[in-house]
């Protein structure tokens, strides 16, 4: 009975051994075309591709560089502009930055990707607020696509079952906060007509089902607004509040939901990673924490291990979290959440070089890559 204990003891270490692991990472690349402008110059919305076909912008050379050091199986990209055929301009990337070497560093190819418009400076068509300007927009951007998303997979994209909810209204959400949004004089600030067209998310929502050697991840990938940027009525606040509560909703299967392809429902898979710039978080900020504090308190995510940095901690000394932050200007903004269903969490981190290290020119300022870092999470999959 012993040497059977044993064996089968030894049999669960060699399972453990030969898991399938793999890297999951978020980062806010701040590759929109308002960084490839004058100061004070509106961009117009070829920037980034334009910038692309070069292949020599330092600034994305520098987010390459990052991602190759860090080389994430999947990555979600945020700010990384939607054009009209964003195929070009993605593959402009893969080839012109990303298997190129940088600085010495090992190219990486990702076989598969998936872009998706956005809601960000699409037109609404109307006043949405009764403010005299018709040319409002679903979500702040100065063209159509302006801060993006883009998720990179060196494994294949199950296409036919990705999930989006760019068109899904915020009215259709139970208990939302739209409702609560009203000027200093108790008026609402949005106008009926702007209530009823009003979308939740201001870029867009995915669930995108990812196939890792048979095994199927579904890649939950957001960027809420900044819940900043706005007046007394905190339009952005509760806007944030709301699009980080869809997860929440999503996570318990809540039926209200439908997509862009007319499917109704919530989440249906098992294994799942939350990732994006969420732009929330419990303890800092000026977003509403209760939010962000239901989805970290979720039982089907685990959030047992916060990924850190030392570069992070070195910035504000006096602050309890600053190792966790994501964000130069001071918070965990971006995060990694897998499902405690089908992972163990391996390890992680922020990747924010110390100043020191010769890597720090990578972060040294918002113009070398973003002001924003990449976050990783190694995940080992589990039965």
């Amino acid at each position: 009975m012993k040497l059977l204990i044993r064996f089968l003891l030894l049999l669960g270490v060699c399972f453990s051994l030969n898991a399938k692991t793999i890297k999951v990472a978020t980062f806010n690349a701040s590759m929109d075309g308002s960084n490839y402008v004058a100061k004070g110059e509106k961009p117009k919305g070829n920037e980034l591709v334009s910038r692309l076909a070069t292949g020599h912008e330092q600034q994305i050379k520098n987010i390459a560089e990052i991602i190759q050091r860090v080389r994430p199986d999947i990555l979600l990209m945020n700010e990384f502009d939607y054009i009209a055929d964003s195929q070009v301009g993605v593959e402009a990337f893969l080839k012109n930055y990303l298997k190129k070497t940088q600085s010495g560093q090992s190219p990486i190819d990702y076989h598969h990707y998936f872009v998706a418009p956005v809601n960000t400076g699409v037109p609404m068509k109307l006043d949405a607020n009764g403010d005299g300007n018709s040319n409002d927009v679903f979500g702040f951007g100065h063209y159509p696509g302006q801060y993006g998303m883009l998720l990179l997979s060196r494994y294949p994209i199950d296409t036919k079952n990705v999930r989006t909810f760019q068109r899904f209204l915020w009215k259709d959400m139970p208990d939302n906060l739209l409702v609560e949004i009203k000027d200093e004089n108790g008026v609402p600030w949005y106008r009926p007509q702007g209530t009823e067209i009003m979308r939740l998310s201001s870029k867009s929502h995915w669930d995108i089902p990812v196939n890792v050697d048979g095994e199927v991840i579904h890649v939950l990938a957001s960027h809420p607004t900044p819940p900043v940027f706005d007046g007394p009525e905190n339009r952005n606040g509760k806007r944030n509040h709301d699009e980080v509560r869809f997860w929440v909703d999503y996570l318990n299967k809540d039926a209200y939901f439908y997509d862009d392809q007319g499917k109704r429902g919530g989440f249906t898979g098992r294994r799942f990673v939350i990732v994006g710039d969420l732009n929330s978080s419990m303890v800092e900020g000026d977003s509403y924490g209760d939010a962000i504090k239901k989805l970290l308190m979720h039982p089907l995510v685990n959030q047992s291990i916060t990924p850190t940095s030392a570069g992070g901690k070195k910035t504000r000394k006096d602050n309890p979290y600053s190792e966790s932050h994501t964000a130069a200007w001071g918070m965990r903004a971006d995060y990694v959440l897998p499902s405690v269903d089908g992972f163990n969490i391996e390890g992680g981190a922020v990747y924010w070089p110390e100043k020191e290290s010769a890597e720090f020119r990578l972060v040294a300022d918002r113009s070398a890559s973003s002001d924003h870092r990449l976050v990783w999470l190694k995940l080992s999959l589990r039965q």
